[in-house]
Parts: C-alpha cells; structure tokens; sequence
C-alpha cells in the first residue's frame, strides 16, 4: 500500500512540474517557433508535439533535468522536420532543366540515396553542409531562404504574413544566397571535379 501511495505522489508531483514548466515556457516557446514557422496552425502542433514529448518523457521515467533547454531543443527539431516534410511537398519553382526539358526540383540535384554506397554517402555530405551553412545565416535570411526555397512559398505570401515588405524580403534571400554559394563553392568544386 505504501508503495502505491508513493507512486501516486511522485506522479502527482511530476504533474505539478509538467504544469509549471508549460506555464512558465508556452509563450517563450510558441514566440520561439512563429519566428521561424509561417504557418500559425503548423506552430501550434509544433507546440502541442514539444508539450506531448514533455510529458511522455516524465511518463517513461526519463525527468528532464534543464527543462526550458530541453524544450527549446525540441521545438528546432520539430521545426527542422517540418522542413523537410514541406521540401517534399513544396510546390517552389523547378531549379533547373534536365537535357528532355524536364523541371527539376532542387533534390534532384543531389545524388539519388538509391544509387549506391558512395552516392548515399555524397548526398548525406551535402546535406549536411547545407544545413551547417544554413545554420550559419542570419535568422532572418535563413527564414527567408527556407519559407521560399523549400517550402515553396511566395515572397506576397510570406510579406503578408510576416508584415516585413517584399523588397526586404528579396533582399534578404539574395544575402543569403550570397552566402551559401560561396560558403558551399568548395564542396561543389570537391564533387564536379570527381
């Protein structure tokens, strides 16, 4: 019966920290992932998912020691994957135009995962280089580069959602494209000339 009544307390004590760090942190946290995520509806279930984890991991007895870290944590890689699951779907402009006059979308630059060892191997490099050089951008161009380049939207559409005016909008892309081709110049060079 003891053991019962302390399981019981230490739940309703995890309850009461759970509680505290969502109402310490929710607007800290859902300010955190509208700056870098256009959609209002998408941050919200980038909220709710960081919360639900929260709670899963006191549940399956893994307390979170820095809490607020922890969930910020969270939130960049839910924002990461949500990413790349709109990249997939992003209805962008083609990048480029293959010798049968067929568009291609920048992925298909990159070698296919399917092509072997080496080409699984190239293409993991090059991703990672982009993210690294991504994560190099200022917030506001990467957020630019990222809301148009991957996910597809237009400059009207983020200006209106973001109430920052085309021509600054443009002019952020363009730095950060400046950046990104000189950043990436090298590992381009590396593989064209393989």
């Amino acid at each position: 019966m003891d053991e019962a009544l302390k399981t019981q307390w230490q739940m309703a004590e995890e309850d009461q920290r759970i509680s505290e760090a969502v109402d310490r942190e929710q607007a800290r946290l859902r300010n955190f992932i509208r700056r870098r995520v256009a959609d209002q509806g998408d941050a919200e279930d980038i909220l709710q998912d960081v919360f639900y984890e929260l709670v899963e991991a006191y549940r399956m007895m893994e307390p979170v020691e820095q809490v607020t870290a922890w969930l910020f944590r969270v939130a960049r890689n839910r924002i990461t994957d949500l990413f790349r699951r709109k990249k997939r779907e992003a209805r962008s402009d083609p990048a480029a135009i293959n010798e049968d006059g067929e568009t291609l979308q920048w992925e298909d630059l990159l070698p296919s995962p399917d092509a072997g060892p080496q080409a699984a191997f190239a293409r993991s490099v090059l991703l990672e280089e982009l993210d690294a050089a991504l994560d190099e951008l200022p917030e506001e161009q990467r957020e630019v580069f990222i809301a148009h380049e991957l996910m597809g939207y237009s400059f009207k559409e983020l200006a209106a959602q973001s109430g920052v005016s085309i021509n600054t909008l443009l002019s952020r892309k363009h730095y950060a494209v400046v950046h990104l081709r000189q950043r990436l110049q090298a590992i381009y060079y590396e593989f064209t000339k393989a």
